[in-house]
């Protein structure tokens, strides 16, 4: 592998002019949810799950916004057995969600049969839906949503870091200008 390119692949996905405009459009619903006081409800598998979780902690502590994942084994499993794995997230929709809330959903593929159901079922319950992919731009779960936030790369790392990095992005944007501003 050459690390060069590698890294410069970060680079020129990170340097997309799209990029921020979409970035903003979400830090824009994730503030009407703030106002309201509803929350940011976050799912994924795997490492998308991980940084589901992550964020959930980000938006609440450092954003200033109710979040929670859906990652924790007992609500997988229960609701995985009760109406089966594909369906899992979209019953925890059924318990979890209200009005107003913004449900974010990761998936490097977009593939993911229990991600797209979910963002489906979300659509019906009137809920606000940002998806995370990559790989092919037109993916399921990307048309499933509101708004896509799409990777332009097939490496599951590059997708699910650069997904890290644009999430983490959208927390900071809900802070204070001043804390984003070392020299203030």
């Amino acid at each position: 592998m050459n690390l060069q390119h590698y890294l410069a692949e970060y680079s020129r996905l990170l340097a997309d002019p799209a990029i921020p405009a979409l970035l903003r459009r979400l830090e824009a619903r994730v503030v009407v949810a703030r106002a309201a006081g509803s929350k940011i409800l976050l799912a994924g598998n795997g490492a998308s799950a991980s940084i589901a979780s992550h964020l959930a902690t980000d938006f609440s502590k450092q954003g200033g916004v109710r979040a929670m994942a859906f990652n924790d084994a007992n609500l997988i499993t229960a609701l995985g057995n009760d109406c089966g794995y594909e369906h899992w997230i979209a019953r925890a929709l059924d318990l979890y969600a209200d009005q107003n809330d913004v449900l974010i959903l990761i998936s490097s593929s977009g593939q993911s049969p229990n991600v797209v159901n979910a963002a489906r079922h979300a659509k019906q319950l009137g809920l606000y839906v940002a998806a995370f992919t990559g790989f092919a731009r037109d993916n399921p779960l990307g048309a499933a949503a509101d708004l896509n936030l799409w990777v332009e790369s097939h490496s599951y790392n590059i997708v699910e870091c650069t997904h890290m990095i644009w999430l983490t992005a959208v927390v900071d944007l809900l802070r204070a200008p001043t804390d984003l501003d070392p020299s203030a």
